[in-house]
């Protein structure tokens, strides 16, 4: 158990459902208490085919009007409080969708999960009403209004029978709705040690309406995520989507709460002002990770961009109780990486 007494551990979804048309899989604040305590929400929706190609509509709140673009690997898609939308795999082949939703959750019913409102189907709010209600509010019989209500007997889950049209999409609202992390410019790039990415408001103006900023990070073999944290006071939620490596966290105190291995499919939440590090096995690892701010503050401390390089000589030689040679021996050695160290062979 870590500090707090909080199990720190990557975990992997649950499954909550599964039916004809893909399955719903979910992390719940109950065994992953970390959830609950940071206030963040996952899920992961796998879509069978029709193939390998996503359509998302989607209504915005205070909007009259849906939007529906075309789903990429890669592609980031903020989806702010109160939008009603609806995902689908509109392909012709075997391969599945599959969508992985990370968010901040204080203002759901349950702190640490998504509060999910359903309009149609066996949990919707239009099966909910009696049909005396359903009649007065659409005007229409009894007969109708039953029909109306209780006609949805799908579960969150619903695969179309042939023949049936979705609508096309826009490809101007996607522009504006979309971002194809995949591929965006590297933020770092370092040969041996992997591509790191940051996506803030600032580059993709839409993820304002999400309040949050991603980072991603895709680590070649052997390579290290070297140790940072958020200066912010806001948490860190990683999800790995391919690879494994080893996984550190550091808590208050100096003390180290988590040291286990990670592979993909898992969730790792680090809690405010832990400091965190990853190390891929030979096969690399990919993984995102989601900050509740538009602004993200996360510090290095073991690249050229470290608070040890801004801090004078004799503070540092003093706080590390070393010599000055091996003070200037530290430091040089920072300046020469970056967040993304190769192996050691390759420095």
């Amino acid at each position: 158990m870590a500090s707090m007494h909080f199990d720190l551990s990557p975990k992997l979804a649950q499954k909550l459902f599964e039916g004809e048309g893909g399955s719903y899989h979910s992390w719940s604040s109950i065994g992953f208490p970390m959830l609950g305590k940071e206030k963040v929400g996952a899920g992961r929706l796998v879509l069978r085919p029709r193939g390998s190609d996503g359509i998302v509509g989607m209504v915005l709140p205070k909007s009259s009007e849906e939007v529906v673009f075309r789903l990429e690997k890669g592609d980031v898609i903020p989806v702010p409080l109160g939008a009603q939308s609806w995902w689908y795999n509109n392909g012709d082949h075997s391969e599945e969708v599959v969508i992985v939703f990370l968010g901040e959750t204080s203002k759901s019913l349950i702190p640490g999960e998504f509060t999910y409102f359903f309009l149609s189907g066996g949990q919707g709010i239009m099966g909910g009403f009696s049909p005396e209600f359903i009649g007065r509010a659409y005007k229409m019989n009894e007969k109708e209004a039953t029909k109306l209500a209780k006609s949805q007997t799908g579960i969150l889950l619903i695969k179309l029978e042939p023949g049936v049209s979705i609508p096309k999409p826009d490809r101007k609202t996607a522009e504006k709705m979309v971002y194809n992390v995949d591929a965006a410019p590297a933020d770092v790039d370092v040969k041996g040690g992997g591509l790191f990415k940051t996506l803030t408001a600032a580059r993709f103006p839409f993820l304002e309406e999400a309040g949050l900023s991603v980072n991603h990070v895709k680590l070649e073999a052997n390579a290290m995520h070297s140790p940072s944290y958020t200066a912010d006071g806001t948490f860190q939620a990683f999800y790995v989507s391919s690879g494994a490596g080893r996984v550190q966290v550091v808590g208050i105190g100096g003390k180290r709460v988590l040291d286990t291995r990670i592979q993909a499919g898992q969730l790792l939440i680090v809690p405010r002002f832990f400091v965190v590090a990853q190390i891929a096995d030979s096969e690399g690892m990919e993984f995102v990770s989601i900050l509740p701010t538009t602004s993200p503050a996360v510090e290095e401390f073991a690249s050229k961009k470290s608070v040890w390089n801004a801090l004078s000589p004799v503070v540092s030689q003093v706080a590390l109780s070393v010599s000055p040679e091996f003070e200037e021996f530290f430091k040089s050695n920072m300046q020469k990486t970056t967040v993304l160290i190769p192996p050691t062979n390759q420095i």
